[in-house]
């Protein structure tokens, strides 16, 4: 498989002089009325002129002649060659795409909406002008392939305890690398360089949108709960010893139940308790 080569273009201000000679010459051939001299001059002017070429910085200029690739001319300035050379312009620099959100399913079937920035730079010319029909094209359609696998592997996000699984939303760094790794792999035939791939979108589809935040609600409030009867349970426990400990009063089971139970009433509860005054004993 042929790779890109570096072409060795002349010095396009040589040939500029050379040019401006040549024309001077034909001038005064068609003045002398050394007419067949003047005709041949006049190609040769077309030949010298047509040769001259300016590489900008960050640019390259792919060579063919006659259907056969000759070469790459990567440092900039300003060129000349055989005109014979058929040219392509191919940009060096680096460039963003950033993809519309698409709608795809996650790990679990859950369809959702991802979208990707890819940083990317042509490194091989040769596999860009002749490996694909269009490599600006290629990227775009393998860059959407790869973000659609990867949303196929991992699930939105964690629903039934598993944190140890990685996820599309938390899994950060890990799921971006695996990412840039799909899309270099693609990208490879096609010479491009993945300087960098990141999510920079991700939601659930419209249409179970709204069923997925009262569940992530739900969740939380579960979580808020489980973490306020812990703290409750501890701080009923710590009163009871307390209470044991320093003699204040000593309870029999019963009494310990009907405590226990109104102080998990107090300390569970949505709202502040309403204090009743016991006017009378423990008992009434």
């Amino acid at each position: 498989m042929k790779e890109e080569r570096i072409f060795k273009a002349s010095s396009g201000y040589l040939f500029l002089i050379i040019a401006l000679l040549a024309v001077a010459a034909t001038i005064f051939a068609f003045i002398g009325g050394i007419y067949w001299l003047g005709s041949v001059l006049i190609l040769v002017d077309i030949l010298l002129f047509a040769g001259l070429m300016v590489v900008n910085p960050n640019e390259s200029m792919v060579m063919v002649l006659f259907g056969a690739y000759g070469g790459t001319v990567k440092k900039n300035g300003f060129w000349w060659n055989i005109p014979f050379y058929s040219r392509k312009k191919i940009s060096l620099r680096a460039r963003n795409f950033d993809s519309e959100p698409i709608k795809v399913n996650d790990k679990n079937g859950n369809p959702i909406k991802i979208g990707l920035v890819l940083v990317w730079k042509v490194e091989d010319t040769y596999k860009a002008a002749f490996d694909v029909d269009n490599y600006e094209h290629f990227v775009l359609v393998q860059s959407d392939a790869a973000l659609r696998k990867l949303a196929g592997l991992y699930p939105y996000d964690n629903w039934e305890g598993h944190e140890e699984e990685i996820t599309l939303r938390s899994g950060g760094e890990e799921v971006n690398d695996e990412l840039e790794k799909e899309i270099s792999e693609r990208l490879k035939i096609a010479g491009i360089n993945v300087i960098e791939a990141r999510i920079n979108y991700i939601a659930y589809a419209e249409e179970i949108a709204g069923a997925m935040l009262r569940r992530q609600q739900a969740a939380a409030v579960v979580a808020a709960r489980f973490k306020i009867v812990e703290g409750a349970v501890s701080m009923v426990e710590m009163a009871l010893e307390q209470l044991s400990e320093k003699h204040i009063i000593d309870l029999d089971e019963e009494k310990k139940a009907a405590m226990v139970s109104n102080l998990m009433v107090v300390l569970c509860g949505d709202k502040d308790p309403n204090p009743i005054i016991n006017a009378g004993t423990l008992h009434q």
